[in-house]
């Protein structure tokens, strides 16, 4: 037995969300990149590797999606979620280590809350936009 497809959210209602949303996953975003970029620069204990080839490493996967999330394009937001759990995973990891634990429980949080941010932007914006298509 099919199941009734439920209704989808009014205009009204999904606008200051879809706002809300980016506007938060474009300051994690930020914030995530600023850390990593002031932690490697400032604190971090390289034991000589070059700073640059270390920055553009751990960069490279957030600069490619940056193109679409500052535009708002639903799918990036998506590969964002996809692409943000290396550095959840980092962050974790960095937190266990005593002279880290504070670098990693913010790269922790920064992820997380552009995770959450990037997945509610991504499902409230493929309702907008079906809504705005005329379907119910």
């Amino acid at each position: 037995m099919a199941r009734k497809a439920k209704p989808l959210p009014s205009l009204e209602w999904l606008q200051p969300r879809l706002t809300f949303s980016r506007a938060m996953s474009l300051a994690s975003l930020v914030a995530l990149a600023a850390l990593l970029l002031l932690w490697n620069l400032l604190f971090a204990d390289l034991h000589g590797a070059r700073t640059w080839v270390v920055l553009s490493i751990q960069l490279l996967p957030l600069l490619l999606v940056a193109p679409g999330v500052l535009l708002g394009n639903a799918r990036a937001h998506a590969w964002t979620c996809f692409v943000v759990n290396i550095y959840f995973i980092q962050g974790v990891l960095a937190a266990i280590d005593p002279g880290r634990i504070l670098f990693g429980w913010l790269e922790a949080l920064f992820s997380l809350s552009l995770f959450c941010a990037a997945l509610l932007y991504t499902r409230w914006r493929f309702q907008y936009d079906r809504r705005l298509a005329g379907e119910s």
